[in-house]
């Protein structure tokens, strides 16, 4: 399965849902490569952070920032069992060949209306990218969400009725997430961050089974 992080919008979590999904994937056995598409290489940094930590490789992670994404990344796929793709932060060459290269598209969004609307463009994108990938799927991911507030659960509401749908599982703003992408480790490697674990394993299991 290829799947693929989008949305041109900046500072979403794209790179840090990505790489906690290329985690908790590679945390059951299977093989998995992360392709960095995003010019500011913020996963490629995380992977060389980790090195200087001398922490365990748990997945690959490749560079390739680039408009032949998808016949690539194809490729690579053959020799891994998951690829996830980092996205771009803006509507380029190489977030349409992300489309092309994804079977599964995750669109992570904010709790606030901006980022709602600010999606209209993705969605565009998702649906020229269908007229040659007529089984493409997507989804909407809810992310840094503060707990029980009120713009959490309207945009929630507000996404429950779009299509694509969402994903049923929410990640919250927790500090821990850049606590440990700042020394190359992942929210399962963190002392005190159990909740955020949890958050993180109960999105692998939507994402696989939105894949299916």
């Amino acid at each position: 399965m290829i799947v693929a992080l989008l949305n041109q919008k900046g500072g979403v979590g794209k790179t840090t849902l990505a790489l906690h999904l290329a985690g908790e994937l590679a945390g059951q056995g299977t093989r998995v490569l992360l392709i960095d598409a995003d010019p500011q290489g913020s996963a490629l940094d995380w992977a060389e952070q980790r090195a200087r930590e001398g922490l365990t490789r748990r997945f690959g992670v490749v560079g390739l920032a680039r408009e032949s994404l998808h016949h690539e990344a194809a490729a690579m796929a053959k020799d891994a069992d998951h690829v996830v793709i980092d996205g771009p932060p803006r509507v380029t060459g190489i977030a349409r060949s992300a489309l092309l290269a994804a079977d599964l598209v995750l669109i992570p969004v904010q709790p606030s209306p901006l980022d709602g609307w600010a999606s209209a463009e993705m969605l565009r994108l998702l649906d020229e990218a269908r007229v040659f990938r007529p089984d493409l799927r997507a989804r909407f991911v809810l992310n840094r969400c503060a707990a029980r507030t009120v713009i959490a659960r309207d945009t929630a509401a507000a996404l429950a009725d779009q299509s694509p749908p969402m994903l049923p599982s929410r990640i919250g703003q927790r500090v821990a997430f850049a606590d440990a992408a700042s020394t190359g480790r992942l929210v399962d490697e963190a002392d005190g961050a159990e909740a955020a674990g949890r958050e993180i394993a109960a999105f692998g299991v939507a994402v696989k089974e939105a894949g299916r």
